[in-house]
């Protein structure tokens, strides 16, 4: 009997010693951060009359987003047709702005105005393209009511005129599969009226220059064939770099990334340039009409070519520039178009 009570307690002195483990205790729910939403107020650019009143708008809100919320009130007005500033004589606003970085207060006024119609950049492009290459057919089968009658569907006997349609078709066909399947193209739309402008410039210079190089009275280039033969070969050359560079800038972009990157040279030898020039795509679509003038000795060609050169280099210096202002680390080396030139 005492053996057992003393086991008993012992045992009872164990579970005296037995503390219970304290709960923890429950954490306070966080505050949620309170939104401070924008008043957003659209003005026409030139009556300044209120179009729209918008409330509660996130402050995350993109200037594309507005644009969506404008476009429900005015479905005529789509996004890619408008154009939102701060200030009459400011500049547009990009879509992908966020309103809270706008230097604006928690109502913002917002500025309308129409664009007017817009089609994609990738439609102007192919009717850039397209066109040029019909209307150059169309002279090269001498169709009727553009030379003499006595030539009608006739051919050429020289055969660089036979070239010359190989080349000019070549170039045209690679633009559009360029256009339909290398590109990306990062402005969205262009205005319906801009595509005269820029139609009218490639088409009326493919006529011209068309016209002169299959005309019967045509005269095959002063230095024969040599010329020819030196002309295709720079003709043919800057083809294949300036596909090279479309590539290789191609392959800098990420599919729906707007992150702009420095391009640099590949291990394709024809990227290499990117160590001289900012846009040797420019340069090498120049190299590919001086090649084509050679080639041809024609002078509407030479002022194509000329033409090209001074609204390519506006480009070009525009790109250049834009790269020095948005890498720091840029080579300095670089030119815009022309190595060591410009």
């Amino acid at each position: 009997m005492d053996i057992l009570a003393l086991e008993a307690k012992s045992q009872n002195g164990a579970e005296a010693e037995k503390k219970p483990t304290p709960k923890p205790k429950p954490k306070a729910p966080k505050k949620a951060k309170r939104i401070v939403y924008f008043e957003v107020e659209i003005l026409d650019l030139k009556t300044k009359e209120k179009l729209l009143l918008l409330d509660k708008v996130e402050p995350t809100a993109t200037v594309l987003d507005i644009k969506s919320l404008f476009h429900k009130s005015y479905p005529k007005w789509y996004p890619a047709r408008q154009s939102l500033r701060l200030d009459p004589k400011a500049k547009c606003l990009r879509d992908e702005e966020v309103l809270q970085m706008l230097p604006v207060g928690t109502t913002a006024s917002f500025y309308f105005s129409d664009l007017g119609p817009q089609l994609t950049w990738g439609t102007v492009f192919l009717a850039e393209c397209v066109g040029p290459l019909i209307l150059y057919l169309m002279f090269y089968f001498r169709l009727p009511f553009i030379y003499s009658p006595k030539y009608d569907f006739s051919s050429s006997k020289h055969w660089v005129v036979h070239l010359a349609c190989m080349c000019h078709s070549f170039h045209y066909i690679k633009r559009v599969l360029e256009t339909l399947f290398v590109h990306r193209i990062s402005h969205g739309t262009m205005p319906l009226r801009n595509i005269f402008k820029n139609c009218g410039y490639y088409w009326c210079s493919a006529a011209w220059m068309a016209y002169y190089i299959n005309h019967p009275l045509y005269t095959t280039p002063y230095y024969g064939q040599q010329q020819v033969n030196s002309g295709l070969y720079i003709f043919l050359f800057c083809q294949v770099g300036n596909f090279s560079i479309h590539i290789a800038l191609r392959n800098l972009k990420v599919q729906g990334s707007k992150v702009k990157k420095i391009p640099y040279p590949t291990k394709n030898p024809f990227t290499w340039i990117f160590w001289l020039v900012s846009c040797p795509n420019y340069t090498y679509e120049l190299g590919s009409w001086i090649g084509f003038t050679v080639m041809t000795q024609c002078v509407p060609v030479a002022f194509f070519t000329i033409v090209a050169f001074v609204q390519m280099t506006v480009w070009a210096k525009g790109k250049h520039r834009s790269y020095l202002k948005e890498f720091r680390d840029y080579p300095t080396l670089r030119s815009s178009i022309l190595p060591f030139i410009l």
